[in-house]
């Protein structure tokens, strides 16, 4: 937490994203992506496939993190701060929905704007200019992989906002359009087990499939570090 209090203290541009195997997945093949990642102010884990990967390379995550637990801390941090916030995604309603529930959760909380996700690229600049009219030094963005990181390389110097954060699905489970998994399954980090029994079409693909994919590039990559030392 400390980096971030870190970057929300500082006056440039600063982005905070969050990746799992499914996010590494798209960076392989989507240049432009793995850009805006490498490029991000700060990177966080989530999930288990990255624990497991850190694993086979002799590390490990001290914990958990994903957009949706750590949002509601960023947020306390905005408040100490004074600082404003602007909303940007979710399906329409859903971020102006969150902006009159949101402060009651976090009281003091300044939200300045919203806009919901379902804009195409020609409506970018409008988009833009709103948040930069709003004055928000903090913007969160709920526009999904790799939009959400996309957005943020290449727009959020042009906002005005001091801080940008990648939230995943934190509008939508703050407006309850989603349930949490039980703690339980929180904490065995098998909450995307939880995410396929509800979304099973959109999601089997990206877990059952993708999980894999992930974990058996990360075992290749492992081989071929080896045998080259070995070498």
């Amino acid at each position: 937490m400390r980096e971030i209090e870190f970057l929300l203290d500082r006056d440039e541009p600063d982005t905070v994203a969050f990746v799992n195997a499914h996010s590494l997945n798209l960076a392989v093949r989507d240049h432009a992506y793995r850009s805006a990642l490498h490029d991000c102010s700060l990177v966080l884990n989530d999930g288990v496939g990255l624990a497991i990967a850190a694993r086979l390379w002799g590390s490990s995550f001290p914990d958990n993190l994903n957009g949706t637990d750590l949002s509601p801390a960023v947020l306390r941090m905005v408040v100490d701060r004074g600082l404003t916030v602007f909303l940007l995604g979710g399906r329409p309603g859903v971020a102006e929905r969150d902006a009159e529930r949101l402060p009651r959760s976090f009281p003091g909380l300044r939200i300045v704007g919203t806009h919901h996700g379902y804009f195409g690229p020609g409506e970018t600049e409008q988009v833009v200019r709103r948040i930069r009219d709003s004055g928000a030094q903090v913007l969160f963005a709920a526009l999904g992989n790799p939009r959400q990181e996309l957005f943020l390389h290449r727009h959020l110097p042009d906002t005005g906002a001091r801080l940008g954060v990648s939230v995943g699905a934190f509008f939508d489970i703050f407006f309850g359009r989603f349930p949490r998994a039980p703690q339980w399954m929180r904490r065995l980090r098998l909450e995307w087990l939880h995410r396929l029994r509800l979304e099973p079409r959109r999601l089997f693909g990206r877990y059952v499939i993708g999980n894999p994919l992930f974990l058996a590039r990360v075992v290749g990559e492992r081989v071929r570090t080896l045998s080259a030392w070995k070498g």
